[in-house]
């Protein structure tokens, strides 16, 4: 845990734990969000998605979680209840033809005019929390863990495709090794096969074993 100000001196335990505080903080600034927003307005997931769809129209889901941070299972959820309520509209992806872009819908594009300045309103509130001397730092520290959290699928697909490569290389060593034992087995079996054709007995002994003297055959 990080000791950071007075407060964590004092209370330690939770006022130690960076995710404890960040966890504190959402809930925050998502009241605030919920106030500004109001009953009848976007929610601050439904926000952001009609904000990254009027940035780049023509996403598909796959783009929409790396926009948006929102998990694809969540997403999916979230894009087909958004578009049953006309705020989106979906189409066949001109890219990929297994996918479905997604687009504003004119009642989406007016719901977005019509939050951003509540949500401008709720972003100025929290701000005004902290000293004016903190705000940017503020904000370059979030962007510094947004960043962290857009780079963890990569590093994790990059991850995984080393240990696929480190395992195919260890099978096609294992592999190797085990052709290479083959051989040396091969080699010791004929070596001893060499050995007990070397012990048997040649043909001309073989041939001497039965010779019977003439002379005790003309006895017999």
């Amino acid at each position: 845990m990080i000791k950071s100000g007075k407060q964590a001196k004092i209370k330690g335990g939770l006022a130690e734990s960076p995710s404890h505080l960040m966890h504190r903080a959402l809930q925050l600034a998502l009241d605030i969000y919920a106030e500004e927003a109001g009953p009848d307005g976007l929610t601050q997931r439904q926000f952001a998605v009609l904000e990254a769809v009027a940035a780049r129209s023509g996403l598909t889901q796959t783009d929409l979680v790396k926009a948006t941070g929102i998990d694809r299972s969540t997403l999916a959820d979230l894009v087909a209840r958004m578009t049953t309520k006309g705020l989106l509209e979906r189409e066949r992806s001109t890219l990929d033809a297994r996918a479905k872009a997604v687009r504003l819908s004119p009642e989406g594009e007016a719901a977005l005019l019509a939050a951003r300045p509540r949500v401008e309103a709720a972003d100025k509130r929290i701000m005004a929390l902290l000293p004016k001397s903190k705000r940017d730092s503020f904000l370059d520290l979030l962007c510094s863990l947004s960043d962290a959290a857009d780079a963890v699928p990569e590093q994790a697909r990059a991850e995984i495709k080393a240990a696929k490569k480190a395992a195919k290389e260890a099978k096609k060593a294992e592999k190797a090794a085990r052709k290479g034992d083959g051989k040396s087995e091969g080699r010791g079996k004929k070596k001893k096969k060499g050995e007990v054709i070397a012990d048997q007995p040649q043909a001309d002994d073989a041939a001497d074993a039965v010779v019977v003297p003439l002379k005790d055959a003309a006895e017999g």
